[in-house]
This record gives C-alpha cells, sequence and structure tokens, in this order.
C-alpha cells in the first residue's frame, strides 16, 4: 500500500499509527507538507518528526519541558550495534524504530557510541545495567531530536597488533612513521561485502539486472562457514521450498532472510515484493556493496597507472576556491535512508542541496591546474557510480565502464523502474582515493602473557575513576549546552580487532603503497612485542584497510588462518 501511493500519488505520504484500539494499526495519508524545493536537513519534515510513528507505549504522560528523545552512550562487546539494541529493545519491550544511532559498530570490537531512544525514563535503562552482559548504559540525558544514520563524523580506533615479528624496532618505528606520513589507499573494507561466503555485491549486481528470483536465491541459499542450525535452515529451503517450515528453523536475527520468507508465505512467487520487505537500511546495502566494488577496482588501476606521487590529467578533485575541506561520503546513497527513511515511505533525498554543492565543486584536472601545482595526490577523488557523478576523462573512467558491462550492468540506463534498485536512481559521491589516518598515535609495548589485556577499554577507564550518577532527574530542564549536542555530528570511538573476510577479487588486484618494509616476517618465533596504535577516520573509512598497509599483507580470512598453521 505505500508503495502503490508513493509511485502513483507523489504529493501524498503515509505511515502507520495506532488504530481505534490497542490491538489494531492503520495506514495514515496525508499531504506532503514538505515544499519541492526544500529538501535540506532544515526542510519541515524534517522538524515535523514529533508526529511520526515511534513505538511510544507508555510514554502518554510525557512531560512537555523535558526532550522526547533519551540519549546515552552504548557500550558493548562482541556483538553488533544491531544486536545490542535488539537485546535492550526486548528487555524494554520496545521496537527497534524507536533507537536512533549514526552508524553501526563492528562485532569484533569492544565499542562505545552515542544512542537515543525515544520517550524512555534514564532510570528504567539504567537499572538494566545489572542484568546485560557484554553491554553498559550511561551518561543519560534528554534531547530534542534523535540521532539518524548519516551524522557520523568518525570514528576513534585504539588498536594492539601482537606478535610483532621484525628485525629491529627501528623498521617497526619507521614502519608505523610511514604510515602516520603517507597515510593508504582508501579502499572499501572487506566487511563492505558481508561476513558469509557470498560477497554481497553479486546480490546486488543481480539487483541492478532486476533479477529478482536470482537475488532472493542468494540471500536464502546455503553459505559455507555458518552455524549449523542455520546451515540446516538453509539447505531444507533449498530442498524443500517449505517457506513456514524454514521460517520456524531460522533465527530471528537473521532479519533479511525472515522478511524474505514471510512475504513469500503470503504472497509466494513475488520476488520483487520480498525483496522490497528487506528493512531499507539493509537492502540498499547490496546496491551500495555493488557500488563499493566498482570504486575499489577503479582506485587499483589509478595507483597501478599512474602511481601516488602526483595528480595527472583528467584526475577528479575537488575544487580549491570551492572546497570547504569536507568529504561528504555516501550523501543521497548510503544516508539516503536518515531520519526520514524511518518514519514514511517518502524516501525521496533530504540532502539534495548537499548534493548539489558537492558535485558543482567537482572539477576535472587539465594542464593548467598542473602547472599551477596547486592539488597534490591527496585531494584525489574517485566517484561512487550514481545518475549525477563525474568521472575522470582519463583512463580510469574505463574501469568502471568495462567491470560493469561484464556483470551486466549499465551505469547510464536502467532495465527496470524499482528505484531502490536501479544505479540510474541514485545520485552517487565522491570518496578520496588516499586517506592519512587523524590524529595518529603509536607506542611499543612489552608483554610475557599472550592473554593479557595491553589496553583499557571505556569501561575499564571508568570503573577505575570516581563513579558518578549519570542519571538525570526527568522533568529537569536541559541546559544550554546539552542542547548543542542535540543531533550533531558525532565522533565515536572503537577499540577495535580488526574484522577480515575472505573476497580476493573485491579490492581488484590489491596494490599497497610503496613504503617501507612489511613487520610481519617469516619467523615463527615468540615474540614478547606489541604495537598500540590509536588514529582517527572519517566516516566510511576501515581501519582494516590502514593495518593492510601497515602489514603489507592480505586482509582475507584464508591467509590469516595460514598464520596459525
Amino acid at each position: 500500500m505505500h508503495n502503490f501511493f508513493k509511485e502513483n500519488f507523489k504529493f501524498l505520504v503515509t505511515d502507520v499509527v495506532n488504530g481505534p484500539d490497542a490491538s489494531s494499526k492503520c495506514i495514515r495519508v496525508r499531504l506532503n507538507s514538505a515544499e519541492p524545493n526544500n529538501k535540506g536537513k532544515n526542510s519541515k519534515k524534517r522538524k515535523e518528526r514529533d508526529d511520526k510513528p515511534f513505538d511510544s507505549r507508555g510514554s502518554e504522560n510525557w512531560p512537555e519541558n523535558v526532550g522526547k528523545f533519551l540519549r546515552f552512550h552504548l557500550y558493548k562487546e562482541n556483538k553488533d550495534t544491531h544486536e545490542a539494541l535488539g537485546v535492550i529493545g526486548n528487555m524494554l519491550s520496545i521496537q527497534p524504530k524507536s533507537f536512533g544511532f549514526a552508524g553501526t559498530k563492528d562485532k569484533r570490537a569492544v565499542t562505545t557510541q552515542r544512542v537515543t531512544v525515544y520517550k524512555q525514563q534514564a532510570s528504567r535503562l539504567a537499572s538494566l545495567n545489572k542484568r546485560l552482559f557484554g553491554i553498559k548504559l550511561g551518561d543519560f540525558c534528554y534531547v530534542k531530536e534523535g540521532l539518524c544514520l548519516g551524522q557520523l563524523l568518525g570514528n576513534r580506533f585504539t588498536i594492539t597488533l601482537r606478535g610483532i615479528v621484525a628485525d629491529s624496532e627501528d623498521i617497526i618505528k619507521a614502519s608505523a612513521d610511514a604510515l602516520g606520513r603517507h597515510g593508504f589507499i582508501n579502499y572499501f573494507g572487506l566487511q563492505r561485502f558481508g561476513s558469509g561466503s557470498l560477497p554481497t555485491h553479486l546480490i546486488g549486481a543481480a539487483l541492478l539486472r532486476g533479477e529478482w528470483k536470482l537475488a532472493v536465491d542468494m540471500i536464502l541459499d546455503p553459505r559455507d562457514g555458518e552455524k549449523s542450525a542455520i546451515a540446516k535452515a538453509r539447505k531444507y529451503y533449498k530442498e524443500s521450498s517449505d517457506v513456514v517450515g524454514t521460517l520456524k528453523q531460522l533465527p530471528r536475527y537473521l532479519v533479511a532472510e525472515r522478511a524474505v520468507l514471510q512475504t513469500l508465505k503470503t504472497s509466494p512467487g513475488n520476488y520483487l515484493q520480498a525483496l522490497k520487505s528487506i528493512p531499507r537500511t539493509l537492502r540498499m546495502l547490496y546496491v551500495h556493496s555493488y557500488q563499493s566494488y566498482l570504486w575499489n577496482h577503479a582506485a587499483s588501476k589509478r595507483v597501478q597507472k599512474y602511481g601516488t606521487e602526483n595528480v595527472v590529467l583528467g584526475d577528479l578533485v575537488y575544487c580549491k576556491e570551492n572546497s570547504t575541506g569536507k568529504v561528504t561520503e555516501f550523501v543521497g546513497s548510503e544516508y539516503a535512508e536518515d531520519c526520514r527513511g524511518r518514519y514514511d515511505s517518502n524516501n525521496e533525498d533530504e540532502v539534495s542541496g548537499e548534493i548539489h554543492e558537492e558535485i558543482n565543486s567537482v572539477k576535472v584536472i587539465d594542464a593548467e591546474d598542473l602547472n599551477s601545482g596547486c592539488y597534490t595526490i591527496d585531494d584525489v577523488i574517485l566517484p561512487m557510480p550514481g545518475s549525477r557523478v563525474k568521472y575522470p576523462t582519463n583512463h580510469i573512467a574505463n574501469v568502471y565502464e568495462d567491470l560493469a558491462k561484464k556483470d551486466g550492468i549499465s551505469l547510464t540506463e536502467s532495465v527496470h523502474n524499482v528505484e531502490d534498485f536501479s544505479i540510474t536512481s541514485i545520485t552517487g559521491c565522491y570518496r578520496r582515493v588516499f586517506q592519512k589516518p587523524i590524529n595518529f598515535e603509536w607506542e611499543l609495548l612489552s608483554y610475557s602473557d599472550s592473554s593479557e589485556q595491553l589496553v583499557d577499554t571505556d569501561l575499564d577507564k571508568i570503573n577505575k575513576s570516581k563513579p558518578m550518577n549519570t542519571v538525570k532527574q526527568m522533568g529537569a530542564a536541559n541546559g544550554k549546552n546539552e542542547e548543542a549536542f542535540d543531533c550533531i555530528r558525532e565522533l565515536e570511538s572503537s577499540d577495535d580487532i580488526a574484522k577480515v573476510e575472505n573476497y580476493s577479487e573485491i579490492l581488484g588486484e590489491e596494490v599497497k603503497l610503496p613504503h617501507d618494509e612489511s613487520l610481519i616476517g617469516s619467523s615463527s618465533q615468540d615474540s614478547q612485542i606489541a604495537l598500540k596504535l590509536s588514529f582517527t577516520l572519517p566516516a566510511s573509512c576501515y581501519a582494516t584497510m590502514a593495518i593492510r598497509e601497515l602489514l603489507k599483507t592480505s586482509t582475507s580470512v584464508a591467509y590469516h588462518k595460514t598464520l596459525n598453521q
């Protein structure tokens, strides 16, 4: 029904609201009050989110002088963001849509990030700490706006590399210094392409070709390396096509698979609708994964053909006179699923104002630019394919076209009219080819016990300090300082253990920057040296790619398994 109105009545918007009794829901249809030319971050629709359908059970008597969102810090170990919030949501008996966050954090890490939740008392969340395992909540305050995907400024990483093998400490120091000076090729990390044996960019390619049944089969088919219960459920469906029986076996955290099967249960054979039933943030990752796949190959070819020292004719850069020095990652693409995407079905491009500004500030390097010397290799950018991006005018443009053509995909024409799965309906954006770690620090540590914890987590630091009562009373007025942090672009921390997967083709022909030696030697002798790294990266940059550059080794699981043999 939502899609019917979206496709046929663009001047109307729909959402789901409570019905006349507690057990019913209704679809509300109303005029789109946002002005056509006012789709920026300050649009009327964004300001009117109070009317949108959060899970507001139990909050009917919320005080008017208190912000409707409770903001807190989520500390978690060995859980991804969705899993952690799912646990908290179950304890509070609220739906996942009540939570807001600026970005997801990896499972294989100790992470801290800000989260908002709609109309919940701080004392209620604080009381969960006694029952939570590997999760802690704190630093509560009430704010007017909830956090949304896309508001992330970056991540602060602390990574410890143990068992360093090198001929001398000088080699280690030179390698760490080189990473800080030269940076790394800004590849999308392998976790961008999924953790299973089937890379998500292959599903994205099927969607772009309009092969709905193939995409569904890829999502549901058996995969290597999964838990036995999941493997059994996938095999059962493959052999029996029993939707109901498979749903009984699949765990609830397999959101995409369950969403597809639920739709096929009620609409057998409707594979497109089954794909559309996957939550938008999740289903768009398939298409974004394919964009990232093309970008990685283009970046490899740029380094191979033109090197790492200078800009060349035909390169793309941000105009110096117009540039703000900020690269907006995935405007109109990854972050199109922002606040509005959770409130109604009208997922138009809310940040189109930023897109125009960014795309208009991109230029192609010409002879005059080369003579002036005002652009350096650090300025070079490459496009994420979309309908409104420029491509380099040198040989790198062919990489996009040739690779897409090989996959049966056109970057300029769509073979179907499903906007979510069409490359021509995605605006596109730009990404720097090289990235230097920000506020980069490193130190060598010595240790004798391989199980010894070498770095304090955020929770360790808090436990060592004086305990504080961080629960603010409801009804207390928020000061100006709190309002200043209301829905800001945030910097989040990750005491990260590099998460790596095994897809050799995702980076194209992998390229490593030509500076200094690898820290990994062939010696199997025990080492008492660890290298602790701390640095900040902008949103959508991957710490695993920085580590790959430092170690000069593959980030694949297959390679790392050989280190233990």
